[in-house]
């Protein structure tokens, strides 16, 4: 089971027990639909259950379930029966970006959210203005105006002149754009919008725009642009994609987390065995060089030599401009 996935199962393992001791007999599809899982992956968790208990792992000491039909109840919890609750700084990193998501049109029925904002600080007190919740490792902000200017051309359908950075190429470059959606996805805003200079619906990040003006012309993208489907996240893994195998250091286990991974491996003293795809080499260059020797490449060999290529072309070129 990858890390991805063992991540995802086991908070669906821990709340299953409280959930199915407040429904007895549910049907096993209505409990699939509510943890939004297929009722194949929810037996598996349930056989999975039956392993699950106290020390001494004999009768008595597991987790019990008694099915008939197509439902399923709890006989034995074993004490699981506490619901899991967040904890102070969850409740926080929740309540910041409920918050964000109420103040961002388009994307969610802003009074839903805010009834569930109220909801989480009953349970778990009110958050100062103040609290400052980080998201990610070298998370940038946007530029003063970008988002305020993005927010005007989506509501009043305007074009958008912008100057773009794309760290792909290492490149900015001018686009012109008609306005779609803003979405907020891996806590980062994004302006979905026609690019007029690609032919195509693109995703723009928002800290990433060094300077924006709202054109005094109708944003209307052409009939056939359609939003994209984001349910999978921003880069679902695509088998055409290459894959490249990395050993990273304990400093750099952020990777693992921070991107998504095909599998990942526990080593020693720390590291980690990490399989990720890539769409573009020289993201992949930039990204292991700018890990400092914290990461070494074990596949593919042409990565590992451009890196190792790269490196050496940057302490020559350090050299020189030191004996200079």
């Amino acid at each position: 089971m990858s890390g991805r996935s063992a991540s995802d199962r086991l908070p669906r393992l821990l709340a299953l027990v409280p959930y199915l001791l407040s429904r007895p007999g549910v049907p096993l599809a209505e409990a699939a639909a509510d943890f939004g899982v297929g009722q194949q992956q929810l037996r598996r968790d349930l056989e999975l259950l039956w392993l699950c208990g106290l020390p001494g792992y004999g009768p008595g000491d597991l987790i019990d379930l008694s099915f008939g039909g197509d439902t399923v109840t709890v006989t034995h919890d074993a004490g699981m029966r506490r619901p899991l609750r967040l904890t102070s700084s969850e409740a926080a990193a929740l309540l910041v970006a409920l918050r964000a998501l109420a103040d961002t049109p388009g994307i969610a029925d802003a009074e839903a959210v805010r009834r569930a904002q109220d909801k989480i600080e009953k349970a778990a007190g009110q958050v100062p203005d103040g609290v400052v919740v980080g998201l990610s490792a070298g998370k940038q902000e946007a530029k003063a105006g970008v988002h305020e200017a993005v927010q005007h051309a989506t509501e009043q359908h305007r074009a958008l002149r912008m100057r773009y950075y794309t760290p792909a190429r290492d490149e900015s470059s001018d686009r012109t754009v008609d306005p779609m959606r803003l979405v907020v996805l891996e806590g980062r805003s994004y302006l979905e919008a026609w690019c007029r200079s690609a032919g195509d619906v693109r995703l723009f990040r928002l800290d990433r725009v060094d300077d924006i003006q709202v054109l005094d012309e109708p944003g209307t993208p052409p009939p056939h642009a359609q939003p994209m489907d984001l349910s999978a996240g921003l880069f679902p893994p695509a088998p055409e994609q290459p894959t490249a195998v990395l050993v990273l250091d304990a400093d750099a286990r952020w990777v693992a987390e921070y991107y998504r991974m095909d599998e990942v491996t526990e080593l020693d003293r720390g590291r980690a065995r990490v399989r990720m795809r890539y769409a573009d080499r020289g993201w992949m260059v930039r990204l292991v060089l700018g890990l400092g020797g914290r990461a070494r490449v074990e596949d593919p060999p042409e990565l590992a030599d451009e890196v190792r290529d790269r490196a050496r072309a940057a302490l020559d070129r350090a050299r020189r401009v030191a004996e200079a």
